[in-house]
């Protein structure tokens, strides 16, 4: 395992923003990793656990180091009556996997096909699209603690998962990196098709009710909404859709009846950041190098060259606008480092 000096990180983020790394390292077995935890020189430097880079917004400079999980590797390790458990190492791309399960006829994780990132990052994050969540078949996640070099098993219940949110990225970040997720995928399939276009993309390309093909029109569906990050930064959904109580959103629908909502937990809806945007004029607007992609107001992206001061100015701008209009918060949802 090498350390390397001054690393360019601008491939390693979606946004391809402009930061370099101090230290960086890949990370492919886990010798390596206890190694890293036993060298003295670099034991009190602060460290930095990268992934996919597909929900984080980097400085221009990283002091300290970073690690790029590596270890790659996914099977079936048994199976039950009702369900499949399946373990996948963190370093795996996150779509190769789903689409892997799917070839194997390991269903549930269809709707969030073509989700950037990792297998280690998604329980941290706890992604979510098309009425589904990672927590929903997560079954335990294995973490080496950095500074003990111990392997921790975390349940369900122990990863604490909200919306966008786990311990991972509270009260366990930078405690913790995340080696293996093992899913629990139902044999039963129970295809969750009532959200967004999904019913309606099947009829258009004229595919049956199949998890595959699920995964087919949730592909279609996002590539016609979402940049490619390949073609232009970005991070995908830059906002999470805020909570609000019922009655703020109830007298937000007398003033504004296209409001778009859903029913959260009993007492709160879920309105749609994207919509919130939209109407205060930010689809396909620039500030600088960045601004809100033309085809969703929800997604931020880099017209080349940005940094991370160029983002978060703009992105305090749209949270003070949507303020101002709606007098409803909305939250970034990528990582700051």
């Amino acid at each position: 395992m090498q350390l390397h000096t001054n690393v360019d990180l601008s491939q390693y983020n979606t946004l391809g923003l402009r930061s370099s790394a101090k230290l960086f390292t890949e990370l492919h077995n886990i010798i390596d990793l206890h190694g890293l935890i036993n060298d003295e020189s670099i034991k009190n430097l602060k460290w930095h656990v990268l992934g996919g880079g597909s929900n984080l917004v980097l400085p221009h400079n990283v002091e300290g180091l970073v690690i790029k999980v590596a270890n790659t590797g996914k099977q079936l390790l048994h199976e039950e009556a009702d369900h499949y458990f399946v373990k996948a190492a963190a370093g795996e791309v996150w779509d190769e996997f789903v689409q892997w399960t799917l070839q194997h006829g390991y269903y549930g994780l269809e709707n969030l096909s073509l989700i950037p990132g990792t297998v280690g990052a998604a329980p941290i994050q706890n992604i979510g699209a098309y009425g589904v969540e990672v927590k929903d078949f997560l079954h335990e996640v294995t973490a080496v603690d950095l500074k003990t070099g111990e392997l921790k098993t975390f349940n369900n219940q122990e990863c604490c998962f909200s919306y966008r949110d786990s311990y991972f990225k509270q009260g366990g970040a930078g405690k913790y990196l995340i080696w293996e997720v093992t899913f629990r995928l139902p044999k039963r399939v129970h295809l969750n098709l009532d959200y967004g276009d999904i019913r309606k993309e099947l009829d258009r390309q004229g595919l049956t009710e199949t998890a595959p093909n699920v995964s087919k029109a949730v592909i279609a569906i996002r590539t016609s909404k979402l940049p490619d990050p390949k073609v232009i930064g970005n991070a995908g959904s830059f906002f999470k859709n805020p909570i609000v109580a019922s009655s703020l959103r109830d007298d937000l629908l007398k003033k504004y009846p296209n409001l778009v909502s859903f029913p959260a937990t009993e007492g709160k809806h879920k309105l749609a950041a994207g919509w919130l945007i939209d109407q205060c004029g930010w689809k396909g607007k620039k500030l600088g190098p960045v601004g809100m992609f033309e085809k969703q107001a929800l997604v931020l992206v880099n017209h080349g060259g940005a940094n991370a001061d160029d983002v978060w100015k703009l992105a305090a701008q749209v949270c003070d606008d949507v303020r101002s209009r709606f007098g409803v918060e909305i939250e970034p949802e990528p990582v700051r480092w």
